[in-house]
């Protein structure tokens, strides 16, 4: 990335951690990803501002294990960003702006089998349940992103594991639950929302 393109993706995204909880102690401030805070000489991150731009947050180095979806605003404890279900981790090592957010343009098609195989539906709305909009299993083997990124979650009302589908990301096209993330150990999503800019 030239200098230029560095200052053109540091307005639009800009994220700071800190290693305590309600914004204290130790901070750093990111206009880009991290793949191992530990190498900044931080010993966690317990708290952390987003400014600009939607992000992903993962429990592990390298982008690996759970993720978690940061979008603009507050998180002043671990709770905040782990989500509301009961696999709540203190963990997050490393982070990622998510670039090709796009709320008002976004479009994803889920598949009843994997390899995008069997019945399809089209999602263009935020579903805090797609059982209740029509979709008769609480699983979907294979997802397709045509526009924009969303967040899928294990149970309905966004709650449990969270998984980030992205537009730019394996060309949009997650064959089966493995292509899902590193933490995914099932193919379980029940409601599903787009990520806001």
């Amino acid at each position: 990335m030239n200098p230029q393109e560095q200052l053109e993706q540091r307005g639009k995204f800009r994220m700071t951690v800190f290693e305590e909880e309600h914004f204290q102690g130790k901070s750093c401030e990111f206009s880009f990803e991290c793949q191992n805070i530990l190498e900044r000489d931080f010993r966690k991150i317990r708290s952390i501002k987003v400014e600009n731009g939607p992000w992903v947050g993962y429990e592990y180095p390298e982008f690996q294990g759970r993720q978690f979806i940061l979008e603009k605003g507050d998180y002043p404890c671990y709770q905040a960003w782990s989500g509301n279900g009961s696999y709540r981790t203190e963990h997050m090592l490393s982070f990622r702006p998510i670039k090709c957010a796009n709320h008002s343009d976004s479009k994803i098609t889920l598949y009843e089998c994997e390899d995008f195989m069997g019945r399809k539906f089209e999602m263009c709305e935020d579903y805090p349940s797609i059982q209740a909009m029509g979709w008769c299993s609480k699983e979907v083997p294979s997802i397709k992103v045509n526009s924009g990124a969303w967040v899928g979650y294990q149970f309905p009302g966004y709650r449990g594991y969270q998984y980030i589908f992205e537009r730019d990301r394996h060309e949009g096209e997650y064959r089966c639950y493995n292509d899902f993330g590193t933490q995914a150990h099932t193919n379980q999503i029940q409601s599903m929302r787009r990520i806001q800019q």
